[in-house]
């Protein structure tokens, strides 16, 4: 069997954070809600069965937590590009896509999301995994 890369789901990560550039948005809290799907190599994890091989997630996503957490966002744009960046800045995550919510933005809607993807990029002559 030929392994690929492994994709680790987040879902329905419910935080709050201070998002938007309305008066009354700049100085409550408001919730949002991330999903994220990380690919990694995984052979080596699959083939020892030790966490020691693997992406631990919980990392990921206490760093996520701490960052949205404590920070001010005008823009969910900006919000979903940091969380990104974020998580491609972990050395075995090869891609990575983030959609965040924002309940209730939207009168009539049950929430606006925005969605950013990334990869990293092969260099010449590289063999893809």
């Amino acid at each position: 069997m030929i392994l690929d890369e492994a994709e680790i789901n987040i879902t329905n990560l419910r935080l709050r954070t201070y998002i938007g550039f309305n008066p009354e948005e700049t100085e409550k809290k408001q919730d949002v809600v991330i999903n994220a799907s990380i690919r990694y190599p995984a052979t080596q994890a699959c083939q020892s069965d030790s966490e020691l091989q693997a992406l631990d997630y919980k990392i990921i996503t206490k760093s996520v937590i701490q960052l949205v957490e404590s920070g001010r966002f005008k823009l969910l744009e900006k919000l979903t590009a940091d969380v990104l960046e974020l998580i491609m800045g972990f050395d075995q995550v090869t891609a990575c896509r983030v959609s965040i919510e924002k309940p209730h933005a939207l009168r009539f809607a049950d929430s606006v999301s925005i969605t950013l993807r990334a990869q990293r990029k092969q260099a010449p002559g590289d063999i893809p995994s």
